[in-house]
């Protein structure tokens, strides 16, 4: 690593401003992407914020027909938590899905937006319920929040306080993971709401993120798994790598797409 300073501030607003006077300064919420980079010299930022002390950004609760989420609060809990469960059992089988152990006790719902990895499991599941990400400046809608790989709408000396998903009718997430990274390949995320359907893929697309309107369409009209079995998925704008390649990725969103409609009926 490099020489930087470390500040742990007690409030928002103490880590806004940090933000602001501190060019380059980042911010450390899981620090699971963040620290590895460093470590490897592959980043040298002079100033680290950390947010692990900074109050009223943990916890979970049901603000009239939605679930708010503190940005601080971690994958585990997440996953462990009855009021996730009840409310959206989707997003804790997501949760409970991300990495390992040890990963889910540290790792920040808040980070993990904010990073926005494209193999990432969480801008699924926002773009899919149509969430919004609460910051210390305004609130973002999840379509204009993610803006391409590792890329989003925040700005320098802004931060994610707590995120608020609408509760669907019904919803599932399936993921094809990387065995080695527990990434998802493909995850495919598919949400029923009061007035549409939502079906967001990560994973697969070389820009992150995104909606397959083709699907939700028919998927309106008939929420079943057949409705999609003739909806071929395009392999243009997909990622190829060793792990798979973009026609792979294609055929891959289909069938992830039909099982989590059945086990959005199942449930």
């Amino acid at each position: 690593m490099y020489e930087f300073k470390f500040h742990r501030p007690a409030t928002v607003r103490q880590a806004a401003n940090l933000l602001a006077k501190n060019e380059d300064a980042k911010i450390v919420a899981g620090g699971h992407t963040l620290i590895p980079v460093m470590k490897q010299r592959l980043a040298s930022p002079p100033h680290l914020v950390d947010l692990s002390k900074v109050e009223n950004l943990v916890g979970i609760e049901m603000k009239g027909r939605a679930l708010s989420i503190g940005a601080m609060t971690t994958h585990a809990e997440v996953a462990g938590s009855a009021i996730v469960g009840e409310a959206i059992p989707a997003l804790a089988s997501l949760a409970g899905q991300i990495g390992d152990p040890a990963v889910r006790h540290r790792g920040t719902i808040g980070g993990s937006l904010a990073n926005n990895d494209p193999t990432a499991d969480y801008p699924a599941a926002c773009l899919a319920l149509d969430a919004t990400i609460v910051t210390n400046k305004r609130r973002l809608k999840a379509e204009e929040f993610f803006q391409g790989l590792f890329t989003t709408a925040l700005e320098s000396d802004e931060i994610i306080v707590r995120i608020q998903f609408p509760l669907p009718k019904k919803a599932a997430y399936i993921k094809f993971r990387n065995q080695a990274s527990r990434y998802a390949l493909v995850g495919v995320f598919v949400a029923r709401r009061p007035s549409e359907v939502r079906v967001a893929v990560t994973g697969a697309g070389s820009d992150g993120v995104f909606r397959v309107t083709a699907f939700e369409e028919a998927l309106k009209k008939r929420f079943a798994s057949k409705a999609l079995e003739d909806i071929a998925v395009s392999a243009d704008g997909l990622n190829s790598d060793i792990h798979g390649s973009a026609e792979y990725r294609a055929h891959l969103i289909g069938v992830l797409a039909r099982r989590a409609v059945d086990a959005a009926n199942a449930k």
